[in-house]
């Protein structure tokens, strides 16, 4: 009887954890992100949108008309310091109030901010090029994106394995390597809300993969953790599909009927599925786009390189069969 209490006892006390654990704090993504327009001349929109998922969590997005790329910020506040991750695309702060807008959103102790840590999901310029606006704030600690740097802060001894932590006070976030888009790319996942932050590994639209091998892998890594962690929404650095699943134009400035940042855990789940299907080039897979851009811009140079060859020898050939005329004849 006493054994029977014990295993019940321990099974409760199961059931209560796993509970507590798939307790997320609540957070709305009920918002329309700022289209951009046609004309960007007589676009009324503010350069940087920013939504408040919760009291604690926001996220900024660059408009279309300020930069193409209409990246995505996120700001997660916890009782100690706070966490930027990623820093936009727009180095000028006239022309996007980047660090002034994030700024405004931390709390105030005395005369102080709460201290900020400015980390990136990598270090493509369209997510780091807002860095040198927050490098002279004080209490602002900005990361470098090199694979050197974000090894030594995040402190990876093997990197790619491992995970990482930061602790903002009453609120840890979880680092995890997910190489392949780029050597030093990190996503993040946050246990209070459940929320992951998957940078330019995964987003809703194209998949530029420069390492396939590595990328196959940080999706399975990241599949292996999310497994069994709660997740309320994937969010990436940009937004690629309209409504229909249909790419949008690269290079756009106006982005009208997108698809919702969010993605699911499922679809998540579905990537190591997704990258395996890729055949080292170019694939399409369901509504996603996986491509080699180191592989394509190789083969463009090839082909320009080929093409200019041609026109050389063709060129050659014509000036020899050319009739030569004696000086002296008009």
């Amino acid at each position: 009887m006493q054994s029977r209490l014990s295993i019940v006892s321990v099974a409760g006390l199961m059931l209560i954890c796993s509970t507590a654990r798939s307790q997320l704090i609540p957070g709305s993504m009920d918002v329309h992100w700022n289209e951009g327009a046609s004309d960007c001349a007589t676009n009324s929109q503010p350069s940087i949108q920013v939504h408040q998922y919760n009291a604690q969590t926001f996220i900024l997005r660059e408009n279309p008309c300020a930069t193409a790329e209409a990246p995505f910020v996120y700001l997660l506040i916890g009782s100690s310091k706070a966490l930027l991750i990623d820093t936009g695309d727009v180095e000028d702060p006239k022309l996007m109030p980047l660090a002034q807008s994030v700024m405004s959103l931390l709390p105030t102790d005395g005369q102080l901010k709460m201290p900020l840590i400015v980390v990136h999901t990598h270090g493509h310029l369209d997510h780091r090029l807002g860095d040198s606006q927050f490098r002279a704030i004080s209490n602002v600690e900005v990361i470098p994106t090199d694979l050197d740097h974000v090894r030594k802060y995040f402190g990876f001894s093997d990197w790619p394995n491992g995970l990482a932590q930061v602790d903002l006070g009453n609120r840890i976030i979880d680092v995890i390597p997910t190489p392949g888009h780029y050597a030093s790319h990190v996503s993040y996942y946050d246990r209070e809300t459940g929320l992951f932050f998957s940078g330019d590994f995964f987003l809703p639209g194209r998949l530029i993969i420069d390492d396939a091998n590595a990328d196959l892998a940080s999706a399975r890594r990241v599949a292996d953790f999310i497994a069994n962690r709660p997740v309320r929404y994937v969010l990436g650095g940009h937004i690629e599909l309209d409504i229909d699943g249909g790419m949008l134009s690269l290079g756009s400035h106006y982005h009208p009927r997108e698809h919702a940042l969010q993605l699911t855990k499922q679809d998540l789940l579905a990537l190591p599925a997704i990258v395996s299907s890729f055949n080292g080039f170019y694939s399409e897979h369901g509504v996603f786009v996986l491509y080699s851009q180191s592989r394509i811009l190789l083969v463009l140079g090839i082909i320009l390189v080929i093409v200019l060859a041609a026109s050389i020898i063709l060129m050659r050939r014509h000036l020899r069969r050319k009739p030569a005329y004696p000086l002296n004849q008009r």
